[in-house]
């Protein structure tokens, strides 16, 4: 689809909504807005922009629907999909100034916010209330609230507590139309039509731009305690996952890490670890509540079950540095990867009884393809993160097999039940392997949705799927 540039005339309206200081042309500034955490990723838009509030936004799309100039929202840039890159081109709107907390309604327990709040900024402001939101992604010293929206994004957290689309009751959302609207209300219970809320979360700013939001929250667990656990298989560890809900046990956390992601994380950071030579899979678990026996009781049944499945080795972390310490080992390791390797990331999910299965196909179609991989995740609900890692893999098979080795992968995922995204969303570079899990039904259904928000195109054209 072509659209049309920005010329001076129509520069000239846009200085006029945002002011001279929200509007940057420099190529030497855009050029951070021209990429996210994506790998080998750079489109830099026309004009970046930094609106203050959503009337400046809503003019701004109905200037861009009047000319024909493609929009694309961005929030912290730390997507891993190529969502928020102005890949038409055209006019990017940065969400950062929209980063006040507006209320935290201690009676109630819900909050609202503006989008460009840094998702930890926002959970320890809650925190300090007394009061606990469990959306934890690992880039959540970065992420902004608004990203997390529009990607549908979790956290090692979401095993216990849900997903984000358990905490959003209701949106402040500006239309491509460039109207602005409330989905749904703020409240517990809605069933007063469709539930545009739950639309707009994962929708990747293709529906319309998130202005506010609100939140539920809950009491904050006052105790917590981190057990890792070694295993000298692979199989074994991920047997042991299903086993402890089984068992009765719902952890706040239960993440799963290969050997491998301890090898890079030693080798690429500061952090000091025992790593013993028949060690090949962890479980990073966490309990929490305010009973400090009910933990200890429920930490012990755990171990039980560790020990059926073939446990070596069980760490229990009850004081603060040691949980920092072992979650910033967890919570690392996609950046050690990333910095030190020729990489891809995906972001796959199975039910969590079929993890073992998902990991040895991985290994498999690495074997075939000549990949080293690296994978760990948010195991209680079934989500692995693999890191592809090019290796010893020639540059030609790299650049012209590994689709067909992400596509493998995909295609298991699928066969045991899965998806292709867990939380990171479908984006740019995704969107050639959704085929995979969605027929054409279910795209001619997605594009009627897009058609009927944005009938010109003009918000965040390219992402997801393609509009004919």
């Amino acid at each position: 689809m072509s659209y049309n540039k920005i010329t001076p005339d129509i520069l000239a309206k846009i200085t006029a909504i945002v002011g001279e200081d929200g509007v940057i042309t420099d190529h030497a500034v855009l050029e951070k807005y021209s990429h996210d955490e994506t790998e080998d990723l750079n489109y830099s838009p026309e004009v970046a922009v930094k609106p203050r509030t959503p009337e400046e936004i809503s003019q701004l799309l109905k200037l861009c629907n009047e000319y024909f100039i493609p929009a694309t929202p961005r929030g912290g840039g730390t997507g891993l999909t190529g969502g928020a890159l102005a890949v038409s081109g055209g006019l990017l709107i940065s969400m950062e100034c929209f980063n006040r907390i507006i209320t935290i309604d201690e009676q109630s327990m819900q909050a609202i916010v503006e989008p460009g709040v840094i998702t930890e900024v926002f959970m320890n402001a809650v925190a300090t209330k007394g009061m606990f939101y469990p959306i934890d992604p690992a880039s959540k010293g970065s992420c902004f609230l608004g990203g997390n929206v529009a990607n549908g994004s979790g956290g090692p957290r979401v095993v216990k507590y849900g997903t984000i689309r358990d905490y959003i009751l209701n949106l402040e959302v500006v239309l491509p139309s460039g109207d602005i609207i409330w989905t749904t209300s703020n409240t517990l219970k809605f069933a007063s039509g469709y539930n545009l809320t739950q639309l707009m979360i994962g929708s990747e700013g293709t529906l319309g731009i998130v202005t506010k939001i609100v939140t539920k929250l809950i009491p904050l667990p006052q105790l917590n305690v981190l057990l890792l656990a070694a295993f000298s298989s692979n199989d074994d560890a991920c047997a042991a996952v299903s086993a402890i809900f089984r068992a009765g046990i719902v952890p706040s956390a239960l993440e799963y890490m290969e050997r491998n992601c301890i090898v890079w994380v030693k080798n690429y950071t500061d952090i000091k670890f025992d790593l013993k030579d028949n060690d090949e899979a962890f479980l990073l678990i966490e309990v929490d509540g305010n009973d400090k026996e009910a933990i200890f009781a429920q930490c012990e049944k755990i171990n039980m079950v560790l020990e059926e499945f073939g446990c070596k080795d069980t760490l229990f972390a009850d004081t603060a540095a040691q949980k920092a310490e072992l979650w910033r080992i967890r919570r690392t390791i996609g950046e050690s990867v990333k910095q030190h390797g020729v990489y891809k990331k995906e972001d796959t999910v199975v039910p969590r009884a079929l993890l073992a299965e998902l990991v040895k196909g991985v290994k498999e179609t690495g074997a075939k393809y000549g990949f080293e991989s690296v994978c760990f995740g948010h195991a209680g609900d079934g989500n692995m993160h693999i890191n592809i890692i090019k290796g010893k893999m020639s540059d030609a098979d790299w650049d012209n097999r590994l689709n067909d080795a992400i596509a493998e992968i995909f295609e298991l995922t699928v066969a045991l039940g899965g998806t292709i995204s867990g939380e990171h969303g479908i984006g740019l570079v995704q969107k050639e392997f959704l085929p995979i899990r969605y027929n054409e039904v279910h795209f001619e259904l997605l594009r009627g949705i897009k058609k009927v928000f944005d009938k010109n195109n003009i918000l965040n054209p390219g992402k997801i799927f393609d509009v004919r």
